[in-house]
């Protein structure tokens, strides 16, 4: 026979096991948190990659750390592949971009204009990402790059204005160009002259920040 007693023992005993599993799930992490950060993929080459550089100090670990510093819930995943091309880009998008992918800062051209390959060429291969991209809704930022002169002035002019015109063409945001602030300082790059070291990562990050936070918004508005 149920008393009074046991009663209030199996109602205190309930309390107990209810308390229990809430202070349980209050340790847990949350995996509906976790889903609602926003998924950016850094899509580029050696410079997104982290040529050389220790782990961390890629561009996609530090623009994250700032990105977060700054208030924001996201993750960035570095898709980036040291000697990439844009005709490289083009062949690993479909697996480089996965499905859950909010956002993308597209970051190639470097290596077509240090070999000499025709500005036509990477301008079709860039166009076709962006064009694939927007395909997905997948907001774009894309990162300008600057051909070197010594394959002459008319290469230089073909192949810088590639970025601003694309980025008009398809309504895109730009960031104009990556190196910037980076590449005339000796300082901040790697001994090779070409790569960005630590710092140049952080430079690069911080100059790009309040490009990358109107990405953000865009992927907002799209939610």
């Amino acid at each position: 026979m149920e008393t009074l007693w046991t009663r209030s023992m199996s109602k205190i005993w309930r309390l107990y096991i209810l308390a229990l599993i809430i202070a349980m799930a209050a340790g847990m992490p949350s995996v509906a948190a976790d889903e609602k950060k926003v998924h950016l993929v850094a899509f580029g080459d050696s410079l997104t990659a982290g040529y050389n550089l220790p782990p961390g100090s890629d561009f996609a670990s530090q623009l994250e750390a700032a990105l977060i510093k700054a208030g924001y819930r996201v993750r960035i995943t570095n898709a980036g592949v040291s000697g990439d091309t844009t005709s490289g880009g083009v062949t690993r998008f479909d697996w480089a971009i996965s499905e859950d992918t909010d956002a993308v800062i597209l970051e190639l051209g470097a290596n077509d204009a240090l070999r000499g390959i025709s500005p036509a060429i990477a301008r079709k291969n860039l166009e076709t990402i962006i064009e694939k991209l927007k395909a997905r809704n997948i907001p774009v930022l894309l990162a300008g790059m600057r051909a070197p002169a010594n394959w002459g002035a008319d290469y230089v002019k073909q192949f810088d204005v590639i970025y601003p015109e694309l980025a008009a063409k398809h309504n895109v945001l730009l960031y104009p160009f990556f190196m910037a602030g980076v590449i005339e300082r000796p300082e901040l790059k790697l001994s090779d002259a070409l790569h960005p070291n630590a710092q140049g990562v952080a430079e690069i990050a911080r100059r790009i920040l309040p490009y990358v936070e109107k990405l953000l918004d865009q992927v907002q508005v799209a939610d």
